[in-house]
């Protein structure tokens, strides 16, 4: 990632700081920046802000004392407090996972609006140059009729349907970022992020597809499909994903949304089993179909995301599908 044609210098002498630096797609921002200050001469000093302390001093432990690195550990629905500059903002804190869409419905709200509010404060404090929001395809709502979605292809939401305390509460994250652009000057982006995935995806207790079905791969279990397996997903390999979310943090319009999803290689996931079975040498697991509760999974019909818009912005994904697997699958544990 380091040697993407990106401007890297932009970040030269400044603070970046991530929110929920912990997880999948914000530990490989931090790691990024990380490498860019250690590898390839960039002064780029990083604020990593973590819920969970033993998963950020696992990740980030080794760091500890460097003058170019600071750990915040708190909830984002607290206050943040710091009492240096931040020059930008990756604000990726938020759970996405059906598990807690189920359990803890609050939480989740809790998260994209008062951790947005609490981050889009610092930002008006430090004078920030800009925020960068991980939004959501599933801001769109329903779109029945429509064959790909652009940025302006909202549908309709259900606010009393179970799922939608998450992408209701992306909506209004989006509009809370408008607004204190419109009131306070807070430059921003959003990325509008469809089904990624990598190492260090949480599997257990996720519920998200990817991760259930690459979890079952890892234990050796067999993978018990809860529909009929014929939906058709688009999988957006980390790597990617991150460097479309910088591609947009050095070259996108202020306060636009930017679709970031790869769409090259829509597949069942049915054949998406089959083929993370298949990834197993010893091939003793089986994928069976066995429909069942559906509770905290999106109902609507799944629409491609258009991505002219960042694909203008000079990115475009470069992990294939089968490469992604076998990157993931193998990050876990050496299958025999």
């Amino acid at each position: 990632m380091c040697r993407a044609d990106l401007p890297w210098h932009q970040l030269d002498g400044q603070t970046v700081l991530v929110t929920g630096a912990a997880g999948m797609l914000a530990s490989y921002v931090t790691w990024l920046l990380l490498r860019l200050h250690e590898y390839a001469g960039i002064d780029v000093s990083v604020v990593a802000l973590c819920r969970n302390s033993q998963k950020a001093e696992r990740y980030f432990g080794s760091y500890a004392g460097k003058p170019y690195f600071r750990m915040l550990t708190q909830d984002v629905c607290d206050a943040i407090t710091y009492d240096g500059a931040v020059d930008y903002i990756f604000h990726l804190a938020g759970n996405a996972s059906p598990h807690f869409i189920n359990t803890d419905p609050v939480g989740i709200m809790k998260g994209n609006l008062l951790g947005t509010m609490n981050v889009l404060e610092l930002a008006r404090e430090k004078r920030t140059a800009k925020v960068l929001f991980a939004s959501t395809r599933e801001v769109y709502g329903a779109n029945e009729h429509a064959d790909k979605l652009d940025e302006c292809s909202y549908g309709v939401l259900d606010p009393l349907d179970a799922r939608s305390c998450y992408p209701e509460s992306k909506r209004a994250a989006e509009t809370l970022l408008k607004s204190y652009r419109l009131q306070y000057g807070v430059d921003y982006n959003t990325i509008r992020i469809a089904h990624a995935y990598g190492p260090t995806m949480t599997l257990e207790n996720d519920g998200r597809v990817m991760a259930d079905l690459v979890g079952d791969v890892v234990a050796g279990r067999d993978i018990v499909l809860k529909s009929n397996g014929e939906a058709i997903r688009a999988f957006l390999y980390v790597t990617d994903a991150v460097l479309g979310m910088f591609t947009v943090l050095f070259r996108g319009k202020a306060g636009e949304a930017y679709n970031l999803a790869n769409e090259t290689e829509p597949v069942s996931i049915r054949e998406l089993a089959q083929r993370l079975a298949a990834s197993r040498n010893d091939k003793t697991i089986r994928v069976v179909v066995n429909e069942g509760d559906q509770k905290g999974y999106c109902a609507y019909r799944r629409t491609a995301l258009d991505t002219t818009a960042i694909g203008h912005l000079g990115w475009k994904p470069r992990v294939s599908l089968g490469e992604g697997i076998t990157r993931v699958v193998s990050s876990f544990t050496l299958i025999p």
